[in-house]
């Protein structure tokens, strides 16, 4: 299951390496390849509750297969399409196949583990999610500097066959013991209802949260989800009716806040993941592949805080714990508002490791708590809810953190004597002025835009640990301290 989740985090990350070259390759418009991003992105939201769905209904270890030898035949598209077109077409193809490989990973995670050795499993699970972090522009930007540009998306399919035979041979078949049925209504509306708000933040994060556009695909989203929800009440009421998703399931607090607080986790980490990299390349000159190094730190610090995340919610509780975490993701961040373009090597390791650190104890345990409390005759739909809810954190956050980062950049830009022939670029990014600054050969307007960079990265450095310190106290509030077995079984009267 470890090297299924594996394919899906190096396929996301690779891409974001290949698209300079994809743009040549595949003579690419900057709208393709936004898309080739956000389509991938938009399919896996989509199918996230239905592949769960079909594998409760028709078996988990099936859906797992089928989504594996998808990904395969998707990675070889990508590789050999001759243009943007049937590229895109391969995106959305491991858009559906990664989400019944991200759901029925998950999913077989309460079938084959006990609740004593689920908190390590799931420690694991998270483990392999984080690798592919570092993992994927690294070899991306090797294979992007020695090889042809396809081998980036064939790198994946060794990978996915791997797992796709350890899975036939290693993994039980299991199902629900009694066949949901097909709630049709709820499929087209759940999806619908993602896809909107994942696009309007798709949106957001590219155009600015004031967009009209942005705006009303979310909200648009937002209300087919709450008409989803008062379906699926309306149906769970009728004894002979086969809801999607059961609302029971969010009576329990260890469900919801669990999954809420995992989703806040990688919205409020994402400070890291969506403005370091622009550091280390624009501010240090640093390589997409020196970059994609220098991110190992983080990940060491979620091995560090994965590996005895269980013992510790044992011990003192997962509410503690998962508060722990997110005291560490926040003192973290405001060590990092202090990072200037002299900062050493270790200040800023040490810094991202303590993030990697909070993180890897913030959403370990908050997964579990979820995951406890779900039962296993309908863990295909409930941990496709879950996965749901955890992907929208990610889009959110580099919506959320790109927007305060492009604000307080143009804000100390405004206050530069920028020349005529740079003033447009340099507003548009750090890179588009450092290209300008470059061509008019001013290493002065060069050091202006970089610190500007600066100024808007500690700003978002500081709203993700505003974020942080709101999943402390949520946890504080919201999350129980112990399991709640009597909400479990109520759940599993009600399905079974």
């Amino acid at each position: 299951m470890t090297l299924s989740v594996l394919t899906i985090g190096l396929d996301t990350t690779v891409l974001s390496v290949a698209l300079p070259t994809l743009a040549g390759a595949l003579h690419a418009s900057e709208s393709e390849l936004q898309w080739f991003t956000s389509g991938y992105a938009l399919a896996l939201t989509a199918a996230m509750l239905p592949a769960g769905l079909l594998g409760d209904r028709f078996g988990r270890k099936r859906v797992l297969v089928i989504a594996l030898a998808l990904f395969v035949a998707g990675s070889a598209a990508c590789a050999f399409a001759p243009g943007p077109g049937l590229f895109l077409a391969a995106r959305l193809a491991l858009g559906l196949a990664g989400a019944g490989i991200t759901v029925m990973a998950v999913s077989a995670l309460t079938v084959l583990f006990s609740e004593q050795e689920r908190p390590r499993a799931i420690a694991v699970w998270a483990g392999a999610n984080f690798l592919a972090l570092p993992l994927g522009p690294i070899l991306g930007g090797w294979l992007l500097s020695h090889f042809w540009w396809g081998w980036v998306f064939l790198i994946n399919v060794p990978v996915a066959l791997i797992g796709l035979v350890a899975t036939v041979i290693l993994i039980p078949e299991s199902r629900a013991p009694e066949r949901p049925g097909l709630d049709a209504t709820g499929i087209v509306a759940s999806s619908a209802g993602l896809v909107a708000v994942t696009y309007g933040v798709i949106d957001a994060g590219q155009h600015g949260w004031g967009t009209p556009a942005a705006l009303g695909w979310i909200a648009a989203g937002i209300l087919t989800l709450i008409a989803f929800f008062l379906w699926e009440s309306r149906l769970a009421s009728r004894p002979e009716a086969s809801p999607l998703l059961d609302p029971a399931l969010f009576r329990s607090a260890s469900f919801t806040w669990g999954a809420t607080l995992a989703a806040v986790t990688l919205l409020s980490m994402s400070g890291i993941l969506f403005t370091m990299p622009q550091y280390f390349q624009a501010v240090l000159g640093e390589t997409a592949m020196s970059s994609g190094l220098r991110l190992l730190p983080l990940i060491g610090g979620m091995v560090v805080g994965l590996v005895p995340s269980g013992r510790l919610a044992a011990a003192i509780g997962a509410k503690l714990t998962v508060t722990a975490g997110f005291a560490l993701i926040a003192a973290g961040m405001l060590l990092g508002t202090t990072t200037t373009r002299a900062s050493s090597v270790l200040l800023v390791s040490a810094w991202m490791a303590l993030v990697g650190v909070g993180t890897g104890l913030a959403i370990s345990t908050a997964a579990s708590a979820a995951l406890s409390d779900l039962p296993t005759d309908r863990s295909g739909v409930g941990s496709a809810a879950m996965q749901a809810i955890q992907k929208l954190g990610a889009p959110f956050g580099a919506a959320i953190v790109g927007s305060v980062l492009l604000t307080g950049y143009q804000a100390r830009l405004n206050e530069v004597a920028l020349p005529a022939a740079a003033a447009g670029a340099a507003r548009q990014s750090v890179f588009a002025g450092l290209t300008a600054a470059q061509r008019l050969g001013s290493p002065a307007l060069e050091t202006a835009i970089q610190n500007a960079f600066l100024h808007g990265l500690t700003a978002s450095l500081l709203a993700s640990a505003g974020i942080s310190v709101f999943g402390a106290i949520a946890t504080l509030i919201f999350l129980p301290g112990r399991r709640e077995p009597a909400r479990r079984a109520e759940f599993s009267s009600r399905v079974g």
